[in-house]
Parts: C-alpha cells; sequence; structure tokens
C-alpha cells in the first residue's frame, strides 16, 4: 500500500521500512526479525481499539458538557464559546469522521450476517438525532448570548439531551457491538479494515488526527478548570 508522504503515520512508516529492510541482501536476520516485531506490535491497534479510543473522546466532551451545564445553572460565569469549541469538535471529530466509519464499516456487517440488527440500525438513527442536537446547540452558542431564559434553558435541555443518549449509546457500542464485529471478519480483512481508519483519520483530521482532537479537548477542560483528575476523586 502506498502511503503520500504529508500523511505517513507510524503504521505507513514501519510497513515501508519493514519492507525495505526485508529486501536488503545484507540485512542482518536480527534486525529484521526486531523491525518485524515492532511492525506486529504497532499493527495491535486494531479497528475496535480505534474505535473505543475515539469514545473516549466522545466522554471527556460529555464531562465538558455537564461542566458547562453546572455553571450556566448556576449563573456562574461562562463563554457561549465553551459550547462552540466543544460541539465543532462533537461535529467533526465524532459525527463527521467516527460515526461515519462506524455507519460505512460497522454497522453494515450486522446487516449482511443478520446479526444484531436492531442494534445497528437504532444506534444509527441515534447518530442523526445527534447531529440534529449538535445544529442547535452551535446555533444557540453563536447567539453569544445564554443570558435570556427560554435560550437559557433551551441550551440546558437539548445538552442534556445529548449527554442522555450518548452515554448509554457509546456503552452498548463498546459491551455490546463491538465485541460482535471482530467475530464478523476474516483476519486479513480486519487489518485492512485498520489501514483503512487509519487512512481516514488524516484524510479528515489531518496529519495529528486523533492526538490533535485530544489536545483540543484538553485546552477546553484546562479553561474549565477541569483538567485535573484528581479533582474527580470522591473527598
Amino acid at each position: 500500500m502506498q502511503y503520500p508522504i504529508e500523511s505517513w503515520d507510524r503504521r505507513g512508516f514501519l510497513k515501508a521500512n519493514v519492507a525495505l529492510l526485508g529486501s536488503a541482501p545484507w540485512m542482518l536476520p536480527g534486525i529484521a526479525s526486531a523491525a518485524e516485531k515492532t511492525e506486529k506490535e504497532e499493527q495491535g491497534v486494531t479497528p475496535v481499539e480505534d474505535l473505543m479510543q475515539e469514545h473516549g473522546v466522545l466522554r471527556r466532551i460529555l464531562l465538558i458538557y455537564r461542566e458547562c451545564l453546572r455553571r450556566l445553572d448556576l449563573n456562574e460565569t461562562l463563554s457561549p464559546n465553551m459550547f462552540t469549541d466543544a460541539a465543532t469538535i462533537i461535529r467533526s471529530f465524532i459525527e463527521n469522521y467516527h460515526e461515519r466509519s462506524e455507519e460505512e464499516y460497522v454497522f453494515p456487517r450486522f446487516g449482511e450476517r443478520g446479526e444484531l440488527v436492531d442494534l445497528a440500525v437504532l444506534l444509527k438513527t441515534q447518530h442523526e438525532a445527534g447531529r440534529v442536537v449538535t445544529d442547535r446547540i452551535l446555533t444557540l452558542a453563536a447567539t453569544g448570548d445564554l443570558a435570556p431564559p427560554d435560550r437559557k434553558q433551551e441550551m440546558i435541555l437539548k445538552v442534556t439531551a445529548f449527554i442522555h443518549m450518548y452515554e448509554p449509546h457509546a456503552a452498548r457500542e463498546d459491551t455490546v457491538l463491538f465485541p460482535a464485529f471482530r467475530g464478523l471478519m476474516k483476519p486479513e480483512e480486519y487489518d485492512t479494515l485498520g489501514d483503512r481508519f487509519e487512512e481516514r483519520e488524516h484524510e479528515l483530521l489531518g496529519a495529528n488526527g486523533l492526538e490533535g482532537t485530544v489536545k483540543r479537548v484538553a485546552e477546553i477542560e484546562k479553561s474549565l478548570d477541569i483538567y485535573s483528575l484528581a479533582k474527580f476523586t470522591p473527598t
């Protein structure tokens, strides 16, 4: 598989170098073996693990939403930009990348095999509902003023509804759908899908992909003073 230079990631780099090393007549067996081992370790990040890592981003955004709701409800200082920044990540990373990957590569497999079809259909329906809610959150935040009671109340209702749906949504995918997904594919198909996820990530999100998105989430958390994990420890 060829990788454009500007979009190479660790997976592509390792593949190219293992192929090069393996074809060199002077290559020492020990070095080739180490390179092959490194490639195998890198390929240990499976498609399902990729999807679950992306759910980690979703869950951190839900925590951001909860903190924004708390401040809004208590009339504490809160810039509407906090909702805008969080919802923008939901739109670009979760809805346009993560969910589209599920809809294109994961859900159809269950339809083809006749397994967990009702669940897959419901999950897709929830994706569509979530996009409608995100549209409204972005629209409300774009007004720049959440002080009017009706606007404030609608924001609280929309964000609460989003959290209420996506917490069980992600949990059901992680514990039911994703574990079953691996069994629907041949090993070589599964490996190829991992490559496709990697390519799609960089096509849609740029060179930094998941890592860059996590950094953006952390910046919002720091601005809301909820970045420190210790803050969530019961006292």
